[in-house]
């Protein structure tokens, strides 16, 4: 029940820290949509460089990709944090807990797709966030997607009942 319980704090961990995330993105709103406003419109990236091309001038689409990463840490805290608490009502049943990881599967999923595909694709490869020493989230982006894929490892181990 122990590794239950570890596989439950994870989840909710992780819910917690993808709400503070959009909670802050919400009330402190130009601090990180001027960070994405820079890695769309690519001006902190190497000077003369061949990819410029790729920027992004529109003011329309800078809030709007900035609302959809909003949206989706939202969506991943509430994935997190229902699957999380499903998880915790199910802890005592091996069987029933296994049954109900689906919804804490799908946040931690869509976490790992939104840092790694969102920030380390898009942003880094695509609009080359790793060229800007002032607009570059792929350590951070890193880090999350790491702490997404261990904490999926780990939850989607089948769990047993130990008393045989």
């Amino acid at each position: 029940m122990y590794t239950r319980l570890s596989k439950s704090m994870m989840v909710l961990a992780f819910a917690l820290y993808a709400s503070l995330v959009a909670f802050n993105n919400l009330t402190d709103y130009n601090s990180n949509f001027s960070i994405t406003a820079h890695v769309l419109l690519m001006d902190k990236t190497f000077p003369d460089n061949q990819g410029l091309w790729r920027a992004i001038e529109s003011p329309f689409l800078h809030h709007a990709a900035y609302a959809l990463i909003i949206v989706t840490e939202i969506l991943i805290a509430g994935l997190c944090w229902l699957g999380g608490l499903r998880l915790c009502q199910n802890i005592k049943n091996p069987s029933s807990f296994n049954q109900a990881k689906s919804l804490a599967i799908l946040g931690l999923s869509l976490g790992f797709c939104l840092w790694f595909v969102g920030f380390m694709t898009i942003g880094g490869e695509w609009f080359l966030m790793w060229q800007s020493e002032v607009a570059n989230g792929q350590q951070a982006a890193f880090r999350l997607v790491i702490i997404a894929a261990i904490t999926l490892i780990y939850l989607t181990q089948k769990d047993e009942d130990n008393h045989r």
